[in-house]
C-alpha cells in the first residue's frame, strides 16, 4: 500500500490516470467548449472520483469507502480536468476573439497591441 496508491502503481496509472483522466479531460474540454465555469468541472470531478473508487473496489479489490484515496483520486482527476479545460480555453480565446488575443503559450493568451481602441 502506497501513499497515492492502494493496491499497485499499475493498477493506480490504469484507472485513476488512463481511464478516469481521459474521462476527466474529456470532460474538461466539454464544459470549457460550453463556457460553463470551473465549478462545475469541479463538481463533476468528484462525482467521476466516486465512480473510480468503485471501479477500485469492483476490479481490484480495493476499499470503497476510503477518505484517503477518494481525495487522491479527486485531486488527480481534478487535475487533469484542468488541463483539458484550460487548453481548450486558450484555443476559444485566440480563435473565437483573434483580434483581441493572441496565444501566449499553451496555458494563456495575451492582449493584441492596439485592441483596447
Amino acid at each position: 500500500m502506497g501513499i497515492l496508491w492502494e493496491n499497485s502503481f499499475v493498477t493506480f496509472l490504469f484507472v485513476n490516470v488512463i481511464i478516469g483522466g481521459g474521462a476527466g479531460y474529456l470532460s474538461g474540454r466539454a464544459l470549457a467548449s460550453n463556457w460553463r465555469p470551473i465549478s462545475h468541472l469541479i463538481f463533476f470531478m468528484l462525482l467521476l472520483a466516486l465512480v473510480v473508487r468503485f471501479f477500485h473496489f469492483a476490479l481490484f479489490d480495493g476499499t470503497l469507502l476510503s477518505l484517503h484515496y477518494y481525495v487522491v483520486d479527486a485531486l488527480v482527476l481534478v487535475g487533469i480536468s484542468l488541463l483539458g479545460y484550460r487548453l481548450t480555453r486558450v484555443r476559444q480565446m485566440v480563435t473565437q476573439y483573434r483580434w483581441l488575443y493572441g496565444r501566449d503559450g499553451p496555458f494563456s493568451w495575451r492582449e493584441k497591441k492596439g485592441a483596447e481602441d
